[in-house]
């Protein structure tokens, strides 16, 4: 409170009388306060990188482009291939042990590159994006939901096939985007979307439940939003998007790069727009290769990160509470 009590006197005009300045203080005053009032509500986040890491066991998933968790079975997650892969999402313990795939028919991976996990209306779902265009020449991306499939016996692995509950077909506002970074809003009924190649990253916004399902729908443009790496870095493209967590109640979302995560969190009456346009909280490196998926466990309390290439390392952040200083 007394930085920005301190800012505003600071910014008042050195030729003000001091009755125009004390009117002007009591004009601002009130501001200083919710400001400070804002502030203190920002609670710091602290998730810190788990010593040892366990790695995918050897199975079909060799270019992991999207994590999810799943909200039937919080030791169980979801991965899909990136480009060019099969039309299946694999099923992992969270340790990495492989437990067996399901095949989405009537669907082609054109460029999977994000996966996402959700609830609603008492129902488990998942959103695989189709929406990888690393040459923005698509005239169209599609997202398939489907309901999440039954996690199969501890002494079985799965095998199954299923047809997605619905689908989005759509196109940006503004033209063609490469875009891997796709999560879910279940409660504001939205996905949100970040493009990878442009800059600073677009953020744009999609219906959950369009009206008119079998229109190409258009995903608006709502913000943008920096994850640029703090330091001086030989890693390529390291400032761009490439996967995108929202926790289970919506207050935090969660970035990738192939430099670490970045977090955003948000006010219960701020709009994802407000949210990403805030300066994130950085995570220490993930160090891998070329992580390209977020995903959080459902309590929120630990974050995931893998990489493409086979046998990839499962990189886990956990939450910690705030050391008093």
């Amino acid at each position: 409170m007394e930085n920005a009590a301190y800012y505003v006197v600071s910014c008042l005009p050195k030729s003000s009388t001091p009755a125009r300045s004390m009117m002007l203080l009591r004009f601002l005053y009130p501001a200083c306060a919710f400001l400070a009032t804002a502030h203190a509500e920002q609670k710091p986040l602290r998730f810190l990188p788990v010593k040892g890491a366990e790695k995918l066991h050897p199975s079909p998933i060799v270019e992991a482009s999207g994590l999810a968790i799943s909200s039937v079975n919080p030791s169980f997650m979801w991965l899909v291939n990136d480009s060019g892969g099969a039309p299946d999402i694999y099923l992992t313990h969270t340790d990495g042990t492989y437990r067996g795939k399901v095949t989405v028919k009537d669907t082609t991976n054109i460029d999977w590159e994000d996966l996402s996990s959700f609830s609603l209306g008492g129902e488990n779902y998942l959103l695989v994006a189709d929406t990888g265009d690393n040459s923005s020449r698509r005239d169209s991306c599609t997202l398939y939901i489907l309901r999440e499939p039954t996690i199969p016996e501890p002494t079985k692995n799965l095998a199954a096939t299923i047809i997605p509950a619905w689908q989005i077909q759509f196109r940006y506002e503004d033209g063609p985007r490469d875009c891997e970074a796709v999560a879910v809003d279940a409660k504001a009924g939205k996905i949100i979307l970040i493009s990878k190649r442009t800059h600073p990253p677009q953020i744009y916004e999609l219906p959950l439940h369009p009206s008119k399902k079998h229109r190409i729908q258009t995903a608006r443009k709502i913000g943008q939003m920096t994850v640029n790496c703090p330091i001086l870095s030989l890693i390529p493209f390291r400032d761009q998007p490439v996967g995108l967590a929202i926790n289970a109640d919506h207050s935090l979302a969660a970035v990738v790069t192939y430099y670490s995560i970045f977090l955003f969190p948000r006010q219960p009456t701020e709009s994802w727009a407000v949210a990403f346009s805030h300066p994130p909280t950085i995570l220490p490196p993930h160090s891998l290769g070329q992580a390209e998926s977020v995903a959080f466990s459902k309590d929120g309390k630990t974050l995931y990160t893998v990489a493409e290439g086979n046998e990839s390392l499962i990189k886990r952040y956990e939450k910690k509470p705030i050391l008093p200083n």
